[in-house]
């Protein structure tokens, strides 16, 4: 039997995947995704992650004949690397990089909005910022990076030994990148950076096949083929991208530890760079208005780690007595960043209750960035709220007639990372709509939670 695996690293946890050629999961291992908040930086574990990832792969090529191995990561994060390996970790983007004469600095260099469809976010969410950051302070290190790789391209370069570049997460918020003309940005340019980064490659290419040394480590074959790989939440925007010309205007929500808002032909407002709105580029290249929050972090903030399983009457209660969670949860990102969230009104008396408040919340901020938008069509939920029952059904409760359909798939970069391999393979049938829930109160509900976030 064949199989593919997909390599998932999330802000919160990595995943390795089996898939067999028919897409369907035959394995899978995860692990936290753990941040060193040790000199001279906050960085991610790559070495932690490389030595699990080994180990899982040796036990899955006893499962299949591994032909291909798609790597797809979390945006705002690259590794400088020479041809010996990293020259300086891989920088945690919600690590604030430099102080206020850094930030001032990197403010006078960055492009507009309307260059890079980049909004001026927060901490290292700007990738530029990120870059010029570690110039200024590590020049010598700097000095000495051959390449700058994207993050999923870095793992594809260890497993291949190929290095490339790709427009997903070359277009994600970086300030590196002009979406309408497919070039690098006047950030770039101006600091002669063109050259740290290698060729533009598809996501769907394959760069090469395995390293011969790794042959024995992981088990798998010499003709393991490495692809390119993908920003994840364009990864999630794959399926519903490729079916677009037959099934109409939609809007994708990525959801996990970021939901993103991906309006595919459906956007109807322009974007406001103030509301973390942004345009990220498709696997294409082709600019897709967005809006995000971070949604998952915030979740659990309201509910807690170990969210509570909850049932209608809690719902039902929460709206009743008018108790609402109020932006934001969130250090990072979204319509309401630097705001400080509160619960307003009767506080939560039990677990059932803060969960169903948390669910009420990221409810009611998808809504809003569904608004915000000007979204039209049908609305996908990908990722983890897929495993929510609630959201999908009380979402289709405020969209006035507008289908609403969760995915099977719960990670939802899965599928997507599964169909670069698989390069002209359908995605399969959509699932069919979910069963609306308009709680009493449900749509005075949302109007009060607006004028009260003063988000109206």
């Amino acid at each position: 039997m064949s199989g593919t695996v997909v390599l998932d690293i999330g802000k919160t946890n990595a995943k390795l995947t089996l898939i067999d050629t028919a897409g369907k999961t035959l394995a899978e291992a995860r692990t936290p995704n753990t941040v060193r908040r040790i000199a001279p930086y906050p960085h991610h574990d790559t070495e932690g992650l490389w030595k699990w990832m080994l180990v899982q792969l040796r036990q899955m090529s006893a499962l299949a004949d591994i032909r291909a191995i798609v790597p797809v990561t979390h945006g705002a994060t690259a590794a400088l690397i020479d041809d010996a390996g990293l020259v300086l970790p891989v920088l945690d983007y919600e690590h604030v990089p430099g102080d206020a004469a850094d930030a001032t600095r990197y403010a006078a260099l960055r492009p507009s909005f309307e260059e890079s469809g980049s909004p001026q976010l927060p901490a290292g969410l700007n990738l530029g910022r990120q870059l010029e950051w570690l110039q200024a302070q590590f020049p010598a290190e700097f000095a000495r990076t051959r390449q700058v790789l994207m993050y999923p391209q870095y793992w594809a370069w260890r497993f291949s030994g190929v290095a490339a570049s790709e427009v997903t997460s070359l277009g994600c918020h970086t300030d590196l990148w002009r979406p309408s003309e497919g070039a690098w940005s006047s950030l770039v340019e101006s600091q002669g950076w063109q050259g740290l980064f290698p060729p533009r490659r598809d996501a769907w290419a394959r760069l090469g096949t395995l390293r011969p040394e790794l042959v024995a480590d992981t088990g798998l074959p010499a003709d393991c083929e490495i692809v390119c790989g993908i920003h994840d939440s364009n990864a999630s925007l794959l399926r519903h991208l490729l079916t677009l010309q037959r099934s109409g205007p939609c809007t994708v929500l990525s959801t996990g530890t970021w939901v993103i808002a991906a309006a595919l032909g459906s956007a109807t407002k322009p974007l406001v760079e103030a509301q973390d709105m942004l345009a990220n580029c498709d696997v294409f290249g082709d600019a897709v208005p967005c809006m995000r929050f971070m949604g998952g972090r915030e979740f659990g903030s309201i509910a807690g780690t170990q969210p509570a399983t909850f049932v209608a009457a809690d719902v039902e209660k929460l709206i009743a007595r008018q108790t609402m969670a109020l932006p934001c949860f969130a250090e990072t990102g979204g319509p309401f960043a630097g705001r400080i969230g509160r619960v307003d009104g009767a506080v939560p008396e039990t677990d059932a209750e803060r969960a169903a408040l948390a669910t009420l919340y990221v409810v009611l901020m998808t809504d809003y960035c569904l608004s915000s938008l000007g979204a039209s069509g049908r609305v996908v939920v990908e990722g983890a709220f897929t495993a929510n029952p609630w959201f999908g059904p009380l979402l289709a409760g405020l969209s006035e007639g507008r289908d609403v359909t969760v995915s099977d798939d719960s990670s939802g970069t899965t599928c997507g990372a599964w169909l670069l391999d698989a390069w002209g393979s359908e995605a399969g049938a959509a699932a069919a709509p979910v069963v609306a829930w308009e709680p009493a109160g449900w749509r005075g509900y949302r109007d009060a939670w607006r004028l009260r976030s003063g988000a109206v």
